[in-house]
């Protein structure tokens, strides 16, 4: 018989969520194991880009969050160094035409009075920060805060830095719990992990998570892809992406919707998103979404259209019904915390998250988190009526079906 292994909070989930919930609780003290069905980054976190957006957020929590986790992943790249290929190159939001601009504008306006750094840039300027964009444009927004992570070696590197023990390639099978109802730690198919504190950082399978604490969380998957270009050098100076992108993130839409996004990388290959869709967890290799994104590329880039694309990848979102995530104690289950739902925003919105749950799990705020702090209460996981649609599992034998790790 296995023997139970015991800690003071366990993290279901190794994507960068997870890594970055198990950094911050070990930081704060914390014995912390990690369990996940796959590997480290093994599925939201790898078919990510590795984004930390203040761009697409307008003023609110998830903003308020974002700002926070900007902060902290500044102070992760200088002890990182350039091991997570952080790289603040800041964001340029573009407008086709002078309504569009003005709209962006003030879109602009609320996000400066939240924090945000955003400069109106007009037409001879923004030629200046990409010269290779379609002629004709009037103008963007110029967000500087904008920066990016390789998304793997980044919650490799968090883990790691943790000193939390990992268990890969266990499946969370339950989540037993005391006769008053408080959770004791997850039980998997090697064996049991004992502990007072569970964190559910399982990203798209968040719901399968609470659902073995018996309690609903409607988390849904989103998918999107990413086609990928031949090396080239660094064309692309910024993350570029037209308005509509925007509206897009915010939608409810559970049809396809595309929006151009184009960034180079260090490592050379242009990046080219993004799609949109609710089609469950089908992993269909989709040519018209292909078709979508490289035409929405060369409409933003030109020069594009006589470069290669070598390859595509896909991914699922984590995605909740009102676009906020779901993080903090869950008041149903003592001892379940929640740090899942964050969309596409999942990589840059971690940190803030994972200081968030260790303030959580110790009632203190962490010296990481200095300025201002983040209420909780908007991302309660039991704001959602019981009468919102049920959760949609995928069948018993879908290839990711006991997969608990997609953040």
């Amino acid at each position: 018989m296995t023997k139970s292994l015991t800690c003071d909070v366990v993290v279901v989930g190794a994507g960068m969520v997870g890594a970055a919930c198990a950094l911050y609780a070990a930081r704060a003290g914390l014995d912390v194991i990690v369990v996940d069905q796959g590997a480290v980054a093994g599925g939201t976190t790898g078919a990510g880009e590795g984004n930390l957006l203040v761009s697409d957020k307008e003023p609110g929590p998830e903003l308020d969050l974002a700002l926070l986790s900007g902060r902290l992943w500044a102070d992760l790249a200088e002890e990182f160094g350039a091991a997570v290929e952080y790289e603040a190159k800041g964001g340029v939001v573009v407008a086709d035409s002078p309504d569009g601009l003005a709209a962006l504008e003030r879109f602009a306006d609320g996000q400066r009075a939240a924090g945000v750094l955003a400069a109106p840039v007009g037409e001879r300027e923004l030629y200046d920060l990409e010269p290779r964009l379609a002629p004709g444009l009037p103008g963007a927004v110029h967000y500087p805060q904008d920066t990016q992570v390789m998304p793997a070696l980044a919650a490799a590197h968090l883990l790691r830095a943790s000193g939390a023990r990992l268990l890969t390639g266990r499946t969370v099978t339950g989540v037993p719990r005391t006769p008053d109802g408080a959770v004791r730690g997850v039980r998997t198919d090697h064996g049991d992990v004992l502990a007072p504190a569970v964190v559910n950082a399982a990203g798209v399978w968040g719901a399968g998570i609470a659902a073995l604490a018996g309690i609903r969380l409607p988390v849904l998957p989103r998918r999107g892809f990413v086609l990928v270009t031949e090396p080239l050098p660094r064309l692309i100076r910024h993350k570029v992406y037209a308005a509509d992108y925007v509206a897009d993130v915010a939608s409810d839409a559970a049809a396809l919707q595309t929006s151009p996004v184009v960034e180079g990388t260090a490592a050379g290959p242009v990046l080219i998103g993004a799609s949109r869709e609710r089609v469950g967890l089908d992993r269909t290799f989709s040519l018209p979404v292909m078709r979508a994104l490289a035409a929405g590329a060369t409409r933003l880039f030109p020069f594009l259209a006589e470069v290669r694309a070598t390859r595509a990848y896909l991914g699922f979102r984590p995605y909740m019904p009102d676009h906020l995530p779901v993080i903090g104690p869950d008041p149903r289950v003592p001892g379940l915390l929640h740090a899942c739902g964050h969309e596409g925003a999942g990589i840059g919105l971690a940190t803030g998250t994972g200081h968030l749950i260790a303030r959580a799990l110790t009632g203190n705020a962490c010296a990481e988190g200095r300025g201002r702090e983040v209420d909780l209460g908007p991302f309660r996981p039991d704001r959602f009526p019981a009468e919102h649609p049920p959760v949609k599992h995928p069948p018993a034998d879908h290839p990711f079906a006991d997969h608990p790790s997609v953040d």
